[in-house]
């Protein structure tokens, strides 16, 4: 059998148990395993020998069951970054290079930090960003990618994640990123302030976890709760925030659907102002976007 051959029985067979954009996924999985490109796949594909034929048929078992695609393969791509992910972390998705994006547009055009002269040069100074719940550490790895001066660090309570953050940091050649093991700003010390904050925490209704797409289910549950309402986090990280951030500092976080006015109320009554938000590729609320002024 060719790998051609194979890639469509294989698509078929996602195709017939409902996965959604089972020819994408099917071809994923293929040249992964092949360790050959997409172009090849469908323009010389090899001839599979029996023992790579069981290999694939056992993930494509896993992946009917629900496992998604990104744990059985071992990593996913992030902002041209290769970010490796497992049982117990997070997959990052596409619309969190969203905050990335938004955090680039800000960092990037919004002044010298050093004097706080404004500027349309990019930054090529020295920025400290701080991002909580990093999880997979994909978020403040994509910023170190594009700042290479600044100073970076991620936050997570995971003693599961951390080991990937760590990993991905060493995989894709990033040095300026220090991850700490802790509960949001518990292990940054009081006196620490920040340029910017970021931030992709748990959000969902806990009551909605349990409804939520099968594939989900395999996800960390302490990486999706965000309490009864959704907004624990929130209310912790915007309370705690204005202690970390500098004269003018940003803070950017990803939010969920329909949560974006009470996330402006929690935000305002903590001191931000020119709150803003981003909208996704559904139009949806996405990234809510604050500055914070020591003097008002």
């Amino acid at each position: 059998m060719t790998a051609l051959e194979k890639l469509k029985e294989l698509a078929s067979l996602f195709e017939r148990e409902g996965i959604d954009d089972a020819a994408r996924e099917a071809a994923l999985l293929l040249t992964e395993i092949l360790h050959i490109s997409k172009t090849s796949l469908h323009s010389s594909p090899p001839d599979i020998s029996k023992a790579e034929c069981d290999k694939i048929d056992s993930l494509a078992a896993r992946r009917v069951l629900g496992e998604p695609l990104q744990y059985i393969i071992g990593h996913v791509e992030f902002w041209g970054l290769k970010i490796h992910v497992g049982k117990g972390v997070l997959i990052p998705r596409p619309e969190t290079e969203l905050l990335v994006e938004e955090a680039i547009k800000i960092i990037g055009t919004r002044h010298d930090f050093s004097v706080g002269a404004y500027s349309n040069t990019p930054l090529h100074m020295k920025p400290t960003i701080l991002d909580l719940c990093t999880g997979s550490g994909c978020i403040a790895l994509a910023l170190a990618k594009e700042y290479a001066g600044a100073d970076i660090y991620g936050v997570d309570k995971s003693a599961i994640a951390l080991p990937y953050a760590r990993k991905n940091a060493a995989y894709n050649g990033i040095l300026n990123v220090n991850f700490i093991e802790g509960d949001l700003f518990a292990s940054i010390r009081p006196d620490a302030r920040f340029d910017c904050i970021v931030s992709n925490p748990p959000y969902i209704r806990r009551d909605d976890i349990q409804r939520l797409q099968r594939e989900i289910s395999f996800e960390p549950v302490a990486a999706l709760d965000g309490g009864e309402d959704g907004l624990t986090f929130y209310r912790r990280i915007l309370k705690q925030a204005p202690h970390h951030l500098k004269d003018n500092g940003v803070i950017i976080l990803e939010i969920g659907l329909g949560q974006a006015d009470d996330i402006r109320q929690i935000a305002a009554r903590h001191g931000f102002r020119d709150i803003r938000f981003v909208k996704d590729y559904a139009g949806i609320d996405r990234i809510l976007v604050g500055r914070f002024y020591l003097a008002v």
